[in-house]
């Protein structure tokens, strides 16, 4: 059903039909955030059948470049064509890089096909914020995306678990191929449901500054990506990455100054509120999604857990999260005020950081589910305030441009933190456990080899994973430092209730 509505009232004004278009929406959400988990299982087997080791980074990297670099693009071509169509190409996109995925015949086709995929995802992403901003009030809105949230959460947790089991059970290409009932679902949902508000102003497309910023924004996340490819993140071929970055970012400032649609509007970093959003959305993109890669590894060589035990304490972090964001969404769009929120998002992230620096490997394991725990809190209480804060500090016309920057950043600041955390590993760990029994590289140990050597051998190598986790903490609890003094810097905004108010500034 398509119309053209006043674009200062909610984009659905049924409450049951607005509520059933965000549950399509969820389902979106679910499917495209799912995806990027749910093959982390199953890329073992993968490997099997194709080989091709040396590009294994790649199956998840190629999707999270495509993603990074179009979710600018998607949100400023929602603000100029509407965000109905704009949401169903991206679905439909997503839809066929699945399909491409699931019928892969090489490594090189299945990458190629992730990036297709990926295409897809940014743009459910960005769009599925940008529709939330159009059917409902920034208050109410604050509710709602505490669900987007949990819904994230949920596919990060239930992912790769459930790519494990479909992999064993029906096949690698399995977990690519149920992509295409979900899609479908979806699309026939928004096609019915989701009204289509057509945009006040003539479409003019911004192609220059579009590959510009991608260029900028893949060459980012490829120099995350570096210390594997060229074994450093210094090396001379990732300094001549962001030597490119720079000068396609260079470029791009200088484009965005002349285009009468740009991308990102620089407008939008006049107001102080903007730019610092964007540096909390890094911070909280590195500690909430990147952090929660190396959980696993910590548990694992630290404890001496079982994959599978140790998955169960990622239900602290999980909890915490889920916790921290209904609790959070609940309060500001009661208070209608988002920066306290961010205030105690990080520092409890500072604090659950530095406490995670003093674990050994005697440390109780309840202490370390309060931790995580802890940790999980943090990030569920600031995970909104990013997304909720610029989309009351831009104009109705800029919105979806504005929420594409802060999915992206918090995308960006997930890999960086990936690479930098990892680089970090990999130095402390650098030339240990040769003189270990049953230790030759320390690196290429599995849970299933640890489990397997003497309790002596199992000891010291637990000690040498402290010992090198140490420093990763002590690098994220400063990250979350610098997330802080934001969050302390914004101005002390009050959400309107209604569409049409203009927010307050005490």
């Amino acid at each position: 059903m398509d119309m053209s509505v006043n674009s200062a009232a909610p984009l659905v004004t049924e409450p049951r039909r607005r509520l059933i278009v965000f549950l399509f929406l969820m389902l979106a959400m679910f499917m495209a955030t799912l995806d990027n988990q749910i093959v982390s299982t199953a890329l073992p087997t993968i490997v099997g059948e194709f080989g091709a080791l040396e590009r294994f980074g790649w199956v998840g990297s190629a999707y999270l470049l495509a993603t990074s670099a179009v979710m600018p693009v998607y949100g400023k071509l929602g603000d100029l064509f509407g965000r109905k169509y704009v949401m169903i190409f991206a679905v439909v996109l997503f839809t066929i890089g699945s399909l491409a995925c699931g019928l892969a015949w090489s490594m090189d086709s299945l990458i190629a096909a992730r990036v297709l995929q990926g295409l897809g995802g940014g743009g459910i992403m960005v769009s599925i914020f940008s529709v939330n901003a159009d059917l409902f009030a920034p208050r109410e809105r604050a509710r709602y995306q505490s669900y987007s949230s949990l819904v994230i959460m949920a596919s990060g947790s239930v992912g790769p678990i459930l790519g494990g089991t479909m992999s064993d059970l029906f096949g690698w290409r399995s977990i690519f191929l149920i992509n295409l009932p979900i899609g479908i679902v979806v699309l026939l949902g928004l096609a019915f449901l989701l009204p289509y508000r057509r945009p006040d102003r003539q479409p003019k497309i911004d192609y220059i500054g579009a590959v510009l910023l991608a260029a900028a924004i893949s060459s980012v996340v490829l120099w995350a990506d570096s210390a594997e490819l060229f074994g450093s993140l210094i090396a001379w071929q990732s300094l001549a990455i962001i030597a490119f970055a720079i000068v396609c970012a260079t470029l791009w400032v200088q484009v965005e100054k002349r285009a009468p649609e740009p991308i990102v509007p620089l407008r939008l970093f006049k107001d102080s509120t903007f730019p610092l959003l964007m540096i909390i959305s890094i911070v909280s993109g590195g500690l909430g999604i990147g952090m929660v890669n190396y959980y696993a590894l910590f548990l694992q060589t630290t404890t001496g857990l079982s994959p599978s035990e140790a998955g169960l304490f990622f239900i602290a972090v999980t909890g915490g999260i889920v916790m921290g964001s209904l609790t959070a969404g609940r309060l500001i769009s009661k208070t209608g005020s988002y920066k306290p929120f961010s205030i105690i998002s990080l520092s409890i992230a500072v604090v659950a950081m530095l406490s995670l620096s003093q674990v050994h490997a005697g440390t109780p394991l309840a202490i370390i589910a309060a931790l995580l725990l802890l940790q999980g809190l943090g990030v569920g209480l600031g995970q909104q305030a990013p997304i909720i804060g610029v989309q009351n500090s831009a104009a109705k016309a800029d919105i979806g441009a504005a929420s594409g920057a802060v999915t992206l950043t918090r995308m960006g600041g997930a890999a960086l933190a990936i690479s930098i955390y990892g680089a970090v590993i990999s130095s402390s760990l650098k030339g240990t456990g040769a003189e270990i029994q049953g230790v030759g590289n320390i690196q290429e140990l599995t849970p299933k080899m640890l489990a397997q050597l003497p309790a002596a051998s199992q000891h010291a190598v637990a000690d040498l994973y402290a010992a090198a986790f140490t420093p990763l903490f002590l690098v994220a609890a400063a990250t979350a430092v610098i997330g802080l003094v934001a969050a302390v810097m914004l101005k002390n905004v009050r959400l309107p209730i209604s569409m049409e108010q203009k927010a307050p500034q005490d």
